[in-house]
């Protein structure tokens, strides 16, 4: 279930951990940016690495885009995280975000 920016920050961060494991899960499934474009990506740690770049995307900022849900694409995480494009993808995916 999503809960997005309308759930209390508790609820949301124990939901963001469910959240996380299917993330982990996913771990070199394909997934497609807003544009088409295909990538996969590899658990780092607390973090990810996907294939189209060579900078690591911090669960931390993974969770924090997660709070600004829902988006209609990546442009308004553009100031607020790193390698928003990539982490929208991920989080719009129907496999990561169950409703």
């Amino acid at each position: 279930m999503f809960l997005g920016r309308d759930a209390g920050r508790e609820g949301m961060k124990g939901e963001f951990e469910e959240v996380w494991k299917r993330i982990r899960a996913l771990e070199g499934e394909a997934f497609e940016t807003k544009t088409g474009l295909p990538f996969t990506y590899k658990i780092d740690g607390e973090g990810l690495l996907p294939s189209r770049t060579k900078y690591r995307l911090s669960r931390k900022d993974i969770q924090t885009a997660y709070e600004q849900f829902p988006l209609d694409g990546p442009a308004p995480l553009n100031a607020i995280v790193r390698g928003p494009t990539y982490i929208w993808a991920i989080l719009h995916d129907k496999r990561i975000i169950k409703a």
